[in-house]
């Protein structure tokens, strides 16, 4: 497998490990020899970019059978690494609603915004139907995982949740158009049928989006 010149992910991550997503990227399932070899190192220092990856919850790792012995492992990029790669797509959605915006105005976009929400509570709501506030905080980090944003749900007392969300797939669209933040803020009340507060956003300069989902008529610690 030769690795050729690619666009690589942004900052925060090592040359080598640079690299590695790059490789994956180009060749999702790669073995571990497949990502040696296209790096030119050894299995060894392979290995370890990819297990540092995957704590990180960048890289996965497979298991792929081969019917007889023990299945061949493969490693592929989690969800969360699509927006470290250029994307000609969200180019394209921030350059659509610049257009909508100079064509029928702010409010359109936000409309636009706003009915995306509403799509997605519908879709969502079924998984969120039941359980007490602690079951539907999980489930709701489930989703936003599988999405891309590296949710992390933790206890903070009797009454609140918190949610975290280390990465921002629209992180370009919410730079321009501050309110989609809000509106997300108010989709998680309506799922989750309580208060929710923000208290970081990394749209604000922040490493993490966190957010305190409080029950109903209970106050704050």
């Amino acid at each position: 497998m030769e690795l050729r010149s690619a666009p690589e992910p942004g900052p925060g991550f090592s040359s080598a490990k640079q690299r590695v997503l790059t490789v994956l990227k180009r060749a999702p399932g790669a073995s571990l020899r497949e990502v040696a070899e296209a790096l030119g190192v050894s299995r060894s220092a392979a290995l370890r970019h990819l297990t540092e990856l995957e704590a990180g919850r960048w890289v996965q790792r497979e298991y792929r059978g081969r019917g007889v012995g023990r299945p061949s492992v493969c490693f592929r990029l989690t969800a969360a690494t699509q927006p470290l790669f250029p994307s000609a797509y969200a180019e394209t959605v921030l350059f659509a609603m610049g257009f909508l915006e100079r064509t029928q105005g702010r409010p359109a976009v936000l409309q636009m915004l706003q009915e995306r929400a509403d799509e997605l509570a519908e879709r969502h709501q079924s998984r969120l139907a039941t359980g007490d506030l602690a079951a539907r905080v999980r489930a709701l980090g489930r989703i936003r995982d599988e999405e891309g944003y590296m949710a992390e749900v933790k206890r903070r007392g009797p009454a609140q949740q918190e949610l975290l969300e280390h990465h921002c797939p629209i992180l370009a669209v919410a730079e321009r158009y501050g309110e989609a933040c809000d509106i997300e803020r108010r989709l998680f009340e309506r799922l989750l049928r309580a208060g929710v507060r923000v208290q970081h956003r990394l749209v604000t300069g922040h490493g993490v989006c966190r957010f305190v989902i409080q029950e109903p008529g209970r106050s704050g610690a």
